[in-house]
């Protein structure tokens, strides 16, 4: 009998610690996304009359949605893949004994260090239709390329995205490298395996949770572009630059609750699939590591 109050007086102590954080994720999470599911089936807010699916199916023959949601999903499937790739080589190679890897890993991180605002006018610098990278092809005989208004834009936004992302994605990949158990290696490598299939079938498995965290915080940085685009070329880029964001603060700014609400439902509920999909990838690839 003592020992069971004991063990519930242990509980209450551990809900009690926790409260604090537990509060402020119902207050500034849950709660606000309940909200935005309640306003995502209403008419408007001041009527408040159920209209049911309705505005989601507003919403998918939404012109600017679409193409928000389709550069949005083209860009991610570009820039995701790449910052992961070549984070985890980045790591693998500055792991390696070369020289000045300490002064190579200080310059991946700097972009970490530095205002977003300076960034951005570097690239205006840079990607101006009169700018550096322009001044500096028409030397050898290319024609200028308005960068920031064409469709060479996507390629703008995925050099921000891999400068602003390899750095951080290059030192977790580090960090789980170091944790790879050595003793395993030296043995494939003393039973004749070689180094791809070393890399292959031993390394990625021990990363494959590494990757896979790396690989969600790529998405979801892939959907925070917002800011860095809007600080280039305002409110409504040109159109290869118009991503969900854009669209949900011009919805905001109009005031239209519904739609936004709708675009953010479903943009939770992709995230959740692409996710958990993930999570089964991972799941499947690294199931018979070794704890």
């Amino acid at each position: 009998m003592r020992t069971k109050k004991r063990k519930w007086k242990q509980i209450c102590k551990e809900w009690l610690w926790l409260l604090p954080s537990v509060a402020g994720v119902l207050i500034f999470f849950v709660i606000p996304f309940l909200v935005v599911i309640y306003y995502s089936v209403l008419d408007n807010p001041i009527f408040s009359n159920f209209v049911g699916l309705e505005n989601y199916a507003k919403l998918l023959q939404n012109a600017a949605f679409l193409r928000a949601s389709r550069n949005t999903a083209l860009y991610s499937v570009i820039a995701v893949p790449l910052s992961v790739v070549l984070s985890l080589w980045l790591a693998f190679a500055l792991n390696a004994r070369i020289p000045g890897r300490s002064w190579l890993r200080t310059c991946f991180l700097c972009p970490l260090m530095v205002p977003i605002a300076s960034v951005v006018l570097v690239w205006q610098v840079i990607f101006h239709y009169h700018g550096t990278l322009n001044q500096i092809t028409e030397l050898f005989g290319a024609a200028p390329v308005d960068w920031l208004k064409s469709e060479a834009s996507y390629l703008v936004l995925t050099v921000l995205f891999l400068w602003k992302t390899l750095g951080y994605n290059m030192i977790l990949f580090m960090s789980a490298i170091a944790g790879i158990p050595q003793d395993i290696i030296e043995v494939a490598e003393l039973e004749g395996a070689g180094r791809f299939y070393t890399f292959l079938h031993i390394k990625l498995r021990y990363l494959s949770p590494s990757i896979l965290f790396v690989t969600i915080l790529s998405i979801i940085s892939s959907f925070k572009m917002f800011r860095e685009v809007y600080l280039l070329t305002g409110d409504y880029p040109y159109e290869t630059m118009y991503l969900l964001q854009h669209f949900m603060n011009n919805t905001f700014n109009s005031l239209d609750y519904q739609k936004l609400s709708s675009a953010a439902v479903l943009l939770c509920l992709v995230m959740i699939l692409i996710i958990g999909l993930l999570f089964l990838v991972e799941k499947k690839f690294g199931e018979d590591v070794e704890e």
